[in-house]
């Protein structure tokens, strides 16, 4: 479908080394660009093992992989040091740091250098990540405000820090109230609302609350993505 008009970076981590291999395989059979791959979850290994799990991954499958650091869904944190030993492998090109912590970008920076792709994977600081050495956003708000978070990266890259700041608290609290319950519940609702899908998550997770489709009503209208009244996508949410 996207026929080389943009990048596709497959998401193709596990906790077991050699399911994660099979899936960048499968990855790159498929023509994928990159690969985007988790620090593993649950087992709870040590950074020699992280670096022997990734390292495992990038020595079976000849495809660009970006680092996945996110500590509160996989308990691990991949420290700057272990990301630097793997940094010197060709292929690790990147991480998506989704730690929340302003000061990584910058240790990340002076140990690995410029070169590697920092990319945020938390909305809250994706407007600071870029200020502490980063190069822009895996993001969920982009799953519903593709335009305006292509915009906020848009007027960092040309130093328009007004419009950059000006964007960054119209999507404030999407970045906060997308993850008031478990994600992707409350954004597959906030998609649903604007007629790209429906808002079903399969079980253990449960569609968003009342509560939380409040928040996430209020969000969008203060970015100002809610669907109009007589608008197609409000037919379809009707």
């Amino acid at each position: 479908m996207v026929k080389g008009r943009i990048p596709v970076i497959a998401g193709s981590g596990s906790n077991c080394t050699r399911e994660a291999i099979d899936l960048t395989r499968n990855a790159k059979e498929a023509g994928c660009d990159g690969a985007l791959i988790v620090t593993p979850y649950y087992n709870k290994p040590t950074q020699d093992a992280m670096i022997a799990h990734f390292t495992a991954i990038h020595d079976a499958v000849d495809l660009p992989i970006v680092l996945y650091n996110i500590p509160g869904r996989s308990v691990v944190d991949m420290s700057v040091s272990t990301m630097a030993q793997l940094a010197k492998l060709p292929n690790i090109i990147g991480v998506k740091d989704a730690t929340g912590d302003l000061y990584r970008p910058s240790r990340t920076r002076v140990e690995i250098g410029p070169d590697f792709c920092q990319l945020s994977g938390d909305d809250t600081t994706a407007c600071a990540f870029l200020a502490q050495g980063g190069v822009g956003c895996i993001s969920v708000v982009s799953n519903v405000a593709p335009r305006l978070c292509a915009q906020m990266q848009e007027a960092w890259e040309s130093r328009d820090l007004e419009t950059m700041f000006d964007l960054r608290d119209r999507l404030a609290l999407l970045a906060s109230d997308l993850f008031c319950e478990s994600s992707p519940a409350p954004v597959k609702y906030a998609a649903s609302v604007l007629g790209l899908c429906s808002d079903e998550v399969r079980l253990p997770l449960i569609p968003a609350s009342e509560a939380a489709r409040a928040k996430v009503d209020a969000a969008m209208k203060h970015a100002g993505i809610y669907p109009a009244a007589g608008s197609q996508a409000a037919a379809v949410r009707g």
